[in-house]
């Protein structure tokens, strides 16, 4: 759960502990620090700042959130469930900025990767309906929100469901 450069320098002490242990010939502890900066290297590219990024992002700082989330360099390489989460973040932050398109591509993104549970994806498709009924979508935002219904859990979720179903319909057919 370290930023960019914590990992750096962690990986710096991986590799001058295992050239120290090389110079001792200490060849048992050197592969120990080669197999830590392995680890750290791997998690680096799989689960870059996400966990960071998600703790300030619980805790409604999305300033620095959006910071943290700026240091993964290719979301592509990320892990499947760290993926959701990077997506999710960014939508949301997107969504408070009222950068509406951006969101949306962010919570299409999300959509397609496993976060928390199906409650938490009937949440991404709430979104979604929610951005698609601000375009005016109904089709989209229909189809949006049967599926959120299938997910959702919570009484809350089919309530704000049950809303924008009700708002969908009184659009015109596209």
């Amino acid at each position: 759960m370290y930023n960019v450069k914590g990992r750096y320098a962690l990986m710096a002490v991986f590799v001058i502990s295992a050239l120290v242990c090389l110079f001792y010939m200490q060849y048992q502890l050197a592969a120990i620090s080669a197999l830590m900066l392995a680890f750290v290297i791997w998690s680096h590219f799989k689960n870059s700042s996400i966990l960071l990024a998600s703790k300030t992002f619980k805790d409604g700082d999305y300033e620095k959130t959006s910071r943290i989330l700026a240091e993964v360099a290719n979301p592509d390489r990320l892990a499947r469930n760290r993926r959701g989460y990077y997506e999710f973040m960014m939508a949301n932050i997107a969504l408070k900025n009222e950068d509406f398109e951006k969101a949306e591509y962010h919570f299409q993104i999300a959509s397609r990767f496993p976060l928390g549970g199906q409650s938490d994806k009937s949440y991404v498709l709430i979104h979604l309906a929610n951005l698609a009924l601000r375009k005016n979508d109904k089709v989209r935002t229909l189809a949006y929100t049967a599926r959120a219904m299938e997910l959702a859990h919570t009484e809350r979720a089919k309530e704000i469901i049950n809303k924008i179903e009700k708002e969908a319909n009184s659009l015109p057919t596209n």
